[in-house]
């Protein structure tokens, strides 16, 4: 195995690819490459459709010019299923509703079809929600988890936010990386739904986050339209019985992923949760400048 980001940072052109594949001579290949911010992508379609679908034509065929026999992952997302009703399979129609989506649906099929036309081991993971500690600040929930510490060091006052109602399944990202290990090591390269099958509301998080500080979530967030996307995604609930089936896979962290969060945010201003409660009880930063 390889770490093929240490040789491109990028994926600019297939002949690139194909030169550093040659070279490493991975066992697997792992594309986590993306531009996989949905609301940057209705900004940003054409620029989102070459990195996230044509990026990803670039892998699979460097690997047929290469000769070279690896194992390859796509990361897909549950974005693409859309405007799909829940709970959604690897059966479940695709309804793409932004650009991100649609570009992601692209890179799906042409790995999908590598597959089959080359006999090529590369597997789509559609994976559903995927948090940590280490998740981009504009995210919702990452964007939720340091409001809560910002306001509590008195450095916000505020959390604006969209559409409160979306419902997503939301799970932790280790363990979805086992899955995508566990996806290459299997003797059929077969494409796989990943989540917990659970879905909650950006209401619900806000309330859990807010609440691990014993703080009313209603007392801080306010409604801005301009996070409200052009199409919205509704419902996000994935059926991952495939993967527990198959892969004998299933999410360790569900809830405890919100606490975690929380708490890493939290440590990050220089608080743990007993004394960001004492804060919150006493009011005491709450209004610090």
């Amino acid at each position: 195995m390889a770490l093929f980001g240490v040789h491109l940072r990028s994926i600019p052109n297939g002949s690139q690819i194909a030169r550093v594949i040659r070279t490493v001579e991975p066992d697997e290949i792992y594309n986590l490459a993306a531009q996989s911010h949905v609301a940057v992508s209705f900004g940003q379609p054409e620029y989102t459709g070459n990195v996230d679908g044509l990026g990803t034509t670039r892998l699979p065929e460097s690997i047929r010019d290469s000769n070279i026999d690896t194992r390859f992952y796509q990361a897909g997302t549950s974005e693409m299923f859309g405007a799909s009703p829940p709970s959604q399979n690897e059966d479940t129609s695709f309804h793409p509703r932004s650009p991100y989506a649609a570009a992601e649906l692209y890179a799906h099929w042409i790995v999908a079809n590598h597959r089959e036309a080359y006999g090529m081991f590369a597997v789509n993971g559609i994976l559903f929600n995927h948090e940590s500690q280490r998740r981009g600040e504009t995210f919702v929930i990452r964007k939720i988890t340091r409001a809560v510490a910002a306001i509590l060091a008195g450095r916000q006052e505020h959390l604006y936010l969209g559409n409160l109602d979306a419902l997503r399944d939301w799970g932790y990202a280790r363990d979805y990386i086992v899955a995508m290990w566990m996806m290459l090591q299997q003797d059929k390269p077969t494409d796989y739904v990943i989540g917990t099958g659970e879905a909650h509301s950006v209401r619900d998080f806000c309330e859990e986050a807010f609440g691990l500080v014993d703080l009313d979530w209603e007392d801080f967030v306010r409604i801005d339209k301009a996070y409200y996307r052009p199409t919205e995604v509704e419902h996000l609930h994935a059926d991952p019985s495939r993967a527990a089936r198959n892969l004998g896979w299933k999410a360790t962290t569900t809830s405890r992923t919100r606490f975690l969060m929380v708490e890493s945010d939290l440590k990050d201003r220089g608080m743990g949760l007993d004394l960001a409660r004492s804060k919150a009880a006493s009011g005491q930063a709450l209004n610090e400048s």
